[in-house]
């Protein structure tokens, strides 16, 4: 056999047997006649020592010896006390001397890493990442298992629709000029699997999206995709929240309590943290000050649609340096604020619009958003919309510049009663905020005809940290119902037979009331793991463009290829 133990597992308790292992060599330490190795597999590592060797880092070897007490003791690896007095080494394999240091901090840069990902993988922090994933989709498994679901594939390949992001087609050769699409997510075939009575079903399912990267994206990603049947949505909250516990608890040690998680509403959440996907690990909420601020010899304010405000707490001390920094971070493009105001609450009080406000004027604004002495307040002014991005961007960089954003502590709660529809400027209609098949609340059904922007959906979103987790929706069951979404949309009764005909067809022959939620599994395992990019913890990413820098992809294929695929080439 090629080893009898692995490279973490030997104890003082192991101390006088004879052990084999094989592993990569990551450190050669020579002193003369003596060379101590440490051995490394994904387990751990082990000292061991030599007779003077020639192997270099990376080789793959197999040695065999006593185990031995260290006379100086490692506390930093569970193998720390013992290593391997070596009485026979073979090399399995040799190495070259790799691009970067594989250890637990690599000097290598990030596109370099990526180049030869399969080396960045040995490395420690990479694999703990593996086998944190691994262990969270064991987790969900057990856990819809025994909630009764059915792990059910569904199509890789199916048919584009134009609805939201870009799809990845894929020409088919036996259909010269036809495509199909790669899925954004399973959705229609979920819901056909409530029509046929799997009444609960889940998938861990690859899922596809042309769309530009960020932290948080990747043209191909995974979803924990669910759908049941006969519940309405306290049905799935209760059981995905269920699910959530169940992860945190198995997986991280993480308990919650018996308190529910946290429920607010879409129009709450935006006007107190200015976005849908509120970070509650620290307090400091937006407050709306329009009334009291206007009507003075400030035109900023009188000409603005809303003002509002966030304290941030403990700042009055803060240099005029550290305001012009929080300043210019909000007046970045990104952002788009065109200034800040302030307000320092001390034994006296002074603001950046002094000139244009009485004391008792500031009195009122520092009593109205709550702010004590020592507290600095900050005030952006503009349309609503814009100026409430302004203030969440605001209140997250200041959360995390007084460290208020622990990513040891986890914040759980469900966002709800989004808005059915957006309207979009620029074409002049609707669109679907979630997808044409989330259900309107039933009691706004009735003003999809006289005041659609009003309907509020059946839909909810699982929010952590700041982070848009996961999100589904009640669907539609009724195809007279979904034909009158498909209209608002814009759809023609052709356009919506060609593209969804298949799934209003088998609403005629009984679909029961479903609805269900996706989790994006890659956020859900960075959360877990600490990190805002969801790449470490996929084992073969794409870059920022969209490339595998490692085998060369996208890359152009052969002419005779795209002959048989009646494709021209681009070829230059």
């Amino acid at each position: 056999m090629y080893r009898t133990h692995n490279c973490g597992e030997l104890r003082l308790a192991d101390v006088g047997k004879t052990v084999t292992l094989a592993g990569w060599v990551q450190r050669v330490r020579d002193f003369g006649q003596m060379s101590f190795i440490d051995l490394r597999d994904r387990y751990g590592i082990t000292q061991l020592v030599v007779d003077k060797s020639d192997v270099g880092r990376e080789f793959v070897v197999q040695v065999t010896g006593k185990v031995v007490e260290r006379s100086s003791k490692n506390p930093n690896i569970p193998t720390g006390e013992v290593e391997i007095a070596v009485g026979e080494l073979k090399v399995l394999s040799a190495a070259e001397t790799p691009p970067f240091t594989i250890e637990e901090v690599s000097d290598g840069g990030d596109e370099l890493r990526m180049k030869y990902r399969y080396l960045d993988l040995r490395r420690a922090p990479l694999q703990r990442n593996m086998m944190l994933r691994h262990r969270m989709a064991q987790s969900v498994r057990r856990y819809l298992d025994e909630a009764g679901f059915l792990e059910i594939e569904t199509p890789y390949m199916i048919g584009s629709t134009p609805e939201g992001a870009r799809d990845f087609v894929v020409p088919s050769r036996m259909n010269p000029g036809e495509f199909y699409a790669l899925p954004q997510s399973p959705q229609t075939f979920k819901q056909l699997l409530m029509v046929a009575g799997y009444d609960k079903y889940f998938q861990i399912v690859r899922c596809f999206r042309d769309e530009d990267l960020r932290a948080d994206r990747q043209p191909e990603f995974t979803q924990i995709d669910c759908e049941m049947s006969f519940v309405e949505q306290e049905d799935v909250l209760a059981t995905f929240e269920g699910m959530a516990r169940f992860m945190f608890r198995e997986t991280m040690g993480v308990e919650f309590g018996e308190e529910p998680f946290v429920r607010m509403s879409y129009a709450d959440a935006m006007a107190r943290y200015g976005n849908d996907k509120p970070d509650l690990r620290f307090g400091m909420e937006i407050c709306e000050i329009t009334n009291i601020v206007k009507n003075r010899d400030f035109a900023v304010f009188n000409e603005a649609e809303y003002v509002g405000a966030v304290v941030a707490t403990g700042c009055a001390d803060w240099t005029r340096k550290q305001i012009d920094e929080m300043t210019e971070y909000v007046k970045r493009p990104q952002i788009g604020a065109k200034g800040l105001v302030w307000v320092r609450v001390d034994d006296e009080v002074k603001s950046s619009v002094d000139k244009f406000y009485q004391p008792d004027d500031l009195q009122r604004w520092i009593a109205e958003v709550g702010a004590q002495k020592g507290d600095l307040v900050f005030v952006v002014s503009g349309s609503r919309l814009q100026s409430l991005r302004v203030l969440s961007e605001l209140r997250l960089e200041l959360g995390e510049r007084l460290g208020l954003r622990d990513k040891s502590r986890f914040a759980p709660l469900w966002v709800v009663d989004f808005p059915l529809l957006e309207w979009d400027d620029d074409t002049q209609r609707f669109y679907a905020m979630h997808h044409p098949f989330t259900s309107p609340k039933p009691e706004d059904i009735a003003l999809l005809d006289s005041d659609p922007g009003s309907v509020r959906a059946n839909a909810y979103d699982f929010v952590v940290n700041g982070v848009e987790v996961g999100g589904g929706s009640i669907r539609i069951f009724d195809s007279g119902l979904q034909a009158r979404m498909f209209d608002l949309l814009g759809f023609t009764p052709e356009q919506a037979q060609a593209q969804f005909g298949f799934l209003m067809n088998a609403f005629k022959f009984g679909a029961p009331p479903h609805g269900g939620i996706a989790f994006g599994f890659d956020r859900f395992c960075s959360l877990f793991g600490g990190s805002d990019s969801i790449r470490d913890y996929i084992a073969f990413p794409k870059n920022n463009s969209g490339r595998d820098v490692m085998i060369d992809a996208p890359s152009l294929i052969d002419k005779s290829q795209l002959d048989e695929l009646c494709l021209i080439s681009t070829a230059k």
